[in-house]
């Protein structure tokens, strides 16, 4: 059946619910190429000392994501004892990559970062980008200046000397590292 060449919806009930359907198969698709993601929050601690946080995706937890950090009090007296973050990985359908994201989901953090580092094991990295501000209701994501970070196959950290000690959120994407037969 040919689809209908409306442009608008012009009143006609069986084109409308099948621009319904087009729609809903459209929206659907895209699902089924990524595995649902995985959030877990976690609480990123302040007081100078390194701290780790890690989780697994992927078949046979295939995928690691370390995010490590040290952190000084912030400016927020309420919350310079600690903030709560997230992190969230999904797999592609293939199973070929993955994301790991991790966040304050309040937006900007009130705590100084002395130090951050996110690794990736089992997958090299394809896309990494820090922010000194996640998005948060009307507000967009800053991106850290180049500068202020570096990405490598396998990690995503700061610049000794050139980071200005503000993080809210970093994003990667990775490939499956090719394993030997």
């Amino acid at each position: 059946m040919a689809a209908p060449s409306r442009r608008r919806n012009g009143g006609g009930g069986a084109v409308s619910l099948w621009a319904a359907l087009l729609l809903v198969a459209v929206a659907l698709r895209p699902a089924r190429a990524v595995s649902e993601p995985t959030t877990v929050a976690f609480d990123v601690r302040p007081g100078g000392v390194v701290h780790s946080f890690s989780q697994n995706v992927g078949p046979g937890d295939k995928y690691t994501c370390v995010f490590t950090y040290a952190s000084q009090g912030g400016t927020n007296e309420l919350e310079a004892e600690e903030e709560k973050w997230q992190m969230s990985l999904g797999t592609s359908e293939d199973q070929q990559h993955f994301t790991c994201t991790i966040w304050r989901p309040q937006g900007k953090s009130y705590l100084y970062f002395t130090q951050f580092k996110v690794e990736v094991r089992g997958a090299e990295i394809e896309y990494g980008m820090a922010y000194s501000k996640a998005a948060f209701e009307r507000e967009s994501d800053v991106p850290l200046k180049n500068e202020e970070f570096e990405v490598t196959k396998t990690a995503v950290s700061h610049r000794p000397g050139a980071f200005k000690a503000e993080l809210s959120k970093l994003v990667i994407v990775a490939k499956a590292t090719r394993s030997e037969l």
